[in-house]
């Protein structure tokens, strides 16, 4: 039953992750949201720029294979530099979101914009009302 549903589904689990790696990245750009703001030339401000351009591109489904490859290894990175050396399990270092959003993005970048997309609309030539796989 669901089946029929998953392009649409997918591009909400798409659009939803896209919507939260903003919200952190704009923790750290602008210190918004119960964030502290960082210089944009930290590593973390370069966490931020990505998170917030990155999550931005995801959300909007444009350059999606790409950039959610990017955003994928910076969460992985992010996971093994500042979570992972606290204590060994996610469960127990609070790096379960870095983990989440790594795998999610790696999907993604398997996947595509999807159904509802800035890429596939481009691929289409900006046809509105093509049918929708």
């Amino acid at each position: 039953m669901l089946r029929t549903v998953e392009p649409q589904l997918y591009s909400v689990l798409r659009i939803v992750f896209g919507f939260l790696f903003v919200m952190h990245g704009l923790q750290k750009l602008l210190g918004v949201f119960g964030g502290t703001q960082v210089g944009l030339t930290s590593l973390v401000g370069a966490a931020a720029l990505i998170e917030t351009v990155g999550g931005s591109l995801i959300m909007g489904g444009l350059f999606t294979s790409c950039v959610a490859f990017v955003c994928s290894g910076e969460m992985a990175a992010a996971y093994f530099i500042v979570h992972q050396p606290q204590a060994r399990w996610p469960v127990q270092n609070g790096g379960e979101p870095a983990v989440l959003f790594c795998f999610a993005f790696l999907y993604m970048a398997t996947r595509g914009g999807g159904l509802w997309s800035l890429d596939r609309l481009l691929a289409r030539g900006g046809a509105v009302g093509a049918r929708g796989d």
